[in-house]
């Protein structure tokens, strides 16, 4: 197997960038290479996910059809924060089948889904605890959304996370505690309709 190291751009990608692969969420193209496998030369981003310490090859050819994409643009951002501000959608199935939804939604790379199951599983200090599950599921939704923010923002994790909970007290049902109680009867009024 031979090596040799390119820094050109494909398929739009070029090194030194950020990028999102959907299954790992956001990682750094730290080059782009030809290997020899098999008697055939495949063209290669080599991907970096600094927060996994985890290096990932990908055929250049394949890069659209793994959903790799370039970081959000401003307008998907605004979208994706605008999102952490609705009311919680929650479906009335099983946890199971809700559990796949929200793992779909976050592998699938698209920002302002990843928002929406931060939405839906953030729970306030003054609301009941979340199972595992849910707790486990919100955490890696948070990450993989924060992560991509500090990357657009150019910002550190902590601030991208601290962007994502003001958008998400700002939410309805979020007012501050012994504040408006009107929130949550609406809530209650919108689940039993």
């Amino acid at each position: 197997m031979t090596m040799t190291k390119k820094t050109i751009q494909r398929q739009g990608f070029k090194a030194g960038e950020f990028i999102v692969y959907p299954s790992h969420g956001v990682g750094k193209v730290i080059n782009i290479e030809e290997q020899e496998v098999a008697g055939l030369t495949l063209e290669l981003f080599v991907i970096e996910f600094e927060q996994d310490k985890m290096t990932l090859r990908v055929p250049t050819a394949k890069a659209d059809s793994v959903g790799m994409r370039k970081i959000s643009e401003d307008d998907v951002v605004a979208k994706s924060l605008k999102t952490l501000q609705g009311r919680a959608r929650i479906k009335r199935t099983m946890w199971s089948r809700r559990a796949q939804e929200y793992e779909a939604k976050i592998n699938s790379g698209d920002l302002v889904s990843v928002s929406e199951v931060v939405r839906d599983l953030y729970r306030a200090d003054d609301q009941p605890e979340q199972s595992y599950s849910e707790r486990q599921l919100y955490e890696q939704a948070l990450d993989r959304m924060a992560r991509e923010l500090a990357a657009v923002d150019q910002a550190s994790l902590t601030e991208s996370v601290q962007k994502i909970e003001e958008n998400l007290s700002k939410g309805p049902r979020r007012a501050p505690k012994g504040g408006d109680k009107s929130a949550s009867d609406d809530e209650s009024q919108e689940e039993a309709a």
